[in-house]
């Protein structure tokens, strides 16, 4: 990992969506630093603030519905929290790129791949439509999209799931990005497939020098492919690792349960244990801990908020957690 600035930095981010005419906190003062070939995952189930953290830092809150209330965010120590939408506009495909989650709704099923891989190259490199629909078809070759030349006027319809993600990667990294937002790049994908997705990714990642931030709630391919891990849950981060720290000394409870929750090829499906309850609402989160309403090891102090500790001498083992996490107020 280089000392220069980190990629992409975020200081106590605090996201807040609005609901029925009241402003609930989404993401909850959310800190971490993405470096150079480096993947950061953030974890969770589905409602946790992983996502509207990536839309927080892309600048793509709905309006009127979502806003940042709080935090920095920075590029190569550039802040860009704060910018205009037209500012951001200049950003966004150009110093960062994300792949959404379902590239079937991402993608325009009206133009060609060709097309909207080659639209960000005019817009934030000036080239010509024949300059960039041939970088286009360059960039599909480069995502391992099988006769390039001859399927750049395809539409996404025609293409299978696995190259639909293809292209999307393709488009997010059309203008040599140094940031590249992975938001559940396998989903609805096979196992070969995703394997196929994930490699392709950290092969990039490592001739461009790209650092990811890798969305998901599968823990599988977070122990293959990130070096660092922060789990979330009702917008805080309740514990935050390297990813062999993490498997090897799971601390928080929700962590713990998550892992529990995993199926593995070393064990019995008997003794999965499913996580009981649900994420709450924003409207019906709990003060304090936002777990405790489904935690085993519920205290009384739980009702107040833990605050994110080191559990180890490094300082890079935290944990959000009265119980186990050592937290003071």
């Amino acid at each position: 990992m280089s000392a220069a600035s980190p990629a992409l930095s975020v200081d106590t981010l605090t996201t807040e969506i609005r609901s029925r005419g009241t402003w609930y906190q989404a993401v909850r003062a959310v800190s971490f630093q993405v470096h150079a070939r480096e993947t950061v995952a953030l974890v969770g189930e589905s409602g946790c603030g992983k996502s509207l953290t990536a839309l927080s830092i892309m600048g793509l809150l709905p309006l009127g519905v979502g806003r940042i209330a709080g935090g920095a965010i920075a590029l190569d120590g550039e802040a860009v929290s704060g910018r205009s939408d037209a500012q951001m506009e200049k950003i966004r495909g150009n110093r960062i790129g994300m792949v959404f989650q379902e590239p079937m709704t991402s993608l325009n099923p009206v133009l060609s791949v060709g097309f909207q891989i080659a639209e960000p190259l005019i817009y934030h490199r000036g080239l010509s439509r024949r300059a960039a629909e041939a970088r286009a078809i360059e960039l599909m070759h480069l995502v391992r999209i099988p006769s390039a030349a001859e399927r750049v006027g395809a539409y996404p319809h025609q293409f299978s799931g696995g190259m639909r993600q293809r292209v999307m990667i393709a488009l997010a990294l059309a203008c040599a990005p140094k940031v590249l937002i992975a938001d559940e790049p396998t989903t609805a994908l096979d196992v070969t497939i995703q394997a196929q997705v994930l490699a392709l990714i950290a092969g990039l990642q490592k001739s461009a020098d790209l650092a990811v931030l890798l969305i998901t709630h599968n823990l599988g391919v977070v122990a293959s492919v990130a070096d660092r891990v922060l789990v979330m849950y009702g917008g805080d981060v309740v514990e935050s690792a390297a990813v062999r720290d993490l498997f090897a000394r799971p601390t928080h409870p929700y962590t713990s349960a998550l892992l529990a929750a995993m199926p593995r090829a070393d064990r019995s499906s008997a003794v999965i244990a499913p996580i009981p309850g649900q994420v709450p609402t924003l409207a019906d989160m709990p003060a304090g801990c936002r777990f405790q309403s489904r935690c085993p090891l519920r205290e009384e102090r739980c009702a107040q908020r833990p605050s994110l500790t080191a559990i180890d001498a490094a300082g890079t083992h935290q944990v959000r957690c009265w119980v186990r996490g050592g937290a003071s107020s």
